[in-house]
């Protein structure tokens, strides 16, 4: 029996999700702006700003323990109905720079992220064709565990990988459609998925690998926009949405290019909220409500 995602919709039941759970990667974006080193609370104020200014637009947040979750809770930063999600995963890699490995951090307490009040708990897999799925699954049990002990939705996102072996071939779309048949035997009350061809292109061929997606998962799905260009992403949600995704749950589209704003709450306002309000109106009219699952 899956688990309502209610909490974590808009009252069409369309999912237009916010996600700042990025870590390093956020800290090398900020970096690229400015000489002087990125330090924590840095990363914690963008943060409690996005929550601020973009949870009354939202209809759920996506944020870490680590940098994240406490000061918005603290700050009581997080508005009206936006759900809160809270990110199970630790994110393995480089300074500054995107993750290489994914593992449940032991750091979160499911419990503790009910009680103040998350509505989701989420973890990503990197997913490569010639690794293991048997080691993935193991990940997913662990993780499915803490949704269990907590009683809260599970949103597992795939992010897709080259192989390890370089000499091996790699289509992108005939694995995306691959990893969401696999994450289909995981039951995730969500899944998470990247957009068909990067969004670029003819938008029928991403609706028709939408549906695809949507066949191979077979439960409620939502598009990210980890990769697409920022001016592709919301005919790419529409797409998406036309396929039968039920939403987005992105970052990088919504607010990636007012890091190293001088006032980033006003570009926030000024930049994000009415990308935020065009994506909740293309969700609204265009995806499949998650109820229809």
């Amino acid at each position: 029996m899956r688990k309502p995602l209610t909490k974590l919709a808009r009252p069409s039941g369309a999912l237009a999700m916010v996600a700042v759970d990025q870590r390093e990667a956020l800290r090398g974006m900020f970096a690229a702006h400015q000489s002087t080193p990125v330090p924590d609370s840095q990363l914690t104020q963008f943060k409690v700003d996005v929550a601020r200014e973009l949870s009354p637009f939202a209809s759920a947040l996506l944020v870490d323990q680590e940098f994240g979750i406490d000061e918005i809770i603290n700050q009581k930063a997080l508005k009206g109905s936006c759900g809160l999600i809270a990110a199970a995963d630790l994110l393995v890699g480089p300074a500054g720079g995107a993750a290489t490995d994914t593992a449940i951090d032991l750091d979160v307490d499911p419990i503790r992220m009910r009680d103040i009040g998350s509505v989701g708990l989420k973890f990503l897999i990197l997913w490569r064709n010639d690794e293991s799925p048997d080691s993935r699954a193991k990940l997913v049990e662990d993780f499915n565990k803490l949704c269990q002990i907590s009683g809260l939705p599970s949103i597992i996102e795939i992010i897709v990988k080259p192989p390890t072996d370089t000499s091996k071939s790699f289509n992108r779309e005939e694995e995306l459609i691959i990893a969401a048949k696999e994450a289909a035997n995981w039951k995730p009350d969500l899944y998470k998925a990247e957009v068909p061809f990067h969004g670029e292109g003819d938008l029928n061929l991403i609706t028709k690998n939408a549906e695809r997606i949507s066949e191979a998962i077979g439960s409620p799905w939502v598009v990210l926009s980890n990769g697409v260009k920022q001016p592709f992403f919301n005919e790419a949600v529409k797409a998406c949405a036309m396929g039968g995704a039920s939403g987005f749950l992105a970052g990088r589209a919504v607010w990636a290019d007012i890091v190293g704003a001088a006032d980033i709450p006003q570009a926030l306002r000024d930049v994000s909220i009415p990308r935020l309000e065009q994506l909740a109106e293309i969700v609204d009219t265009h995806a499949k409500p998650w109820t229809s699952w």
